[in-house]
């Protein structure tokens, strides 16, 4: 078991996920973040809902912010999209994103789970949000923690 955060990714496994939005971002004016938790203290859902309000996810200019919440302790994760990105995706595009990301996490897998499903919200906020060069990143790239 983990005993905390700090253990969930290494300091290699950090960087590709960061890379991995970095990348994903680069086609897109979309935005994704990673925020990591020890607990939720509850629904998982609602605290990710409440931590994209706080890192300012919900102020993007065309409301294509995405956010891959984790609760390390409670072995628990969500997946968020902002209105925008969420009017234009498949019906079944969040629910097919977490089951990629949860296949790695139950082999332990976890910065391969990160990375492949921001590799999959990357195709379609580039789908839908193409990059434009007027494009700024609205919100850090780095991975979020409390």
């Amino acid at each position: 078991m983990l005993n905390s955060i700090e253990e969930f990714l290494s300091a290699t496994e950090e960087k590709q996920v960061i890379e991995a939005i970095r990348t994903a971002e680069l086609n897109t004016s979309g935005e994704i973040r990673v925020h990591l938790e020890g607990s939720c203290q509850g629904n998982s859902y609602e605290r990710a809902l409440e931590v994209f309000s706080i890192l300012k996810m919900d102020n993007t200019k065309l409301q294509n912010a995405v956010l891959i919440y984790v609760a390390v302790h409670d072995h628990s994760f969500t997946i968020c999209g902002d209105e925008g990105i969420n009017l234009v995706v498949p019906n079944d595009f969040w629910d097919s994103t977490k089951d990629i990301i949860e296949q790695h996490f139950r082999k332990k897998e976890f910065s391969q789970g990160l990375v492949a499903g921001i590799i999959k919200v990357g195709e379609q906020l580039k789908a839908h949000f193409p990059w434009d060069p007027r494009d700024q990143n609205e919100l850090p790239d780095s991975i979020s923690k409390s």
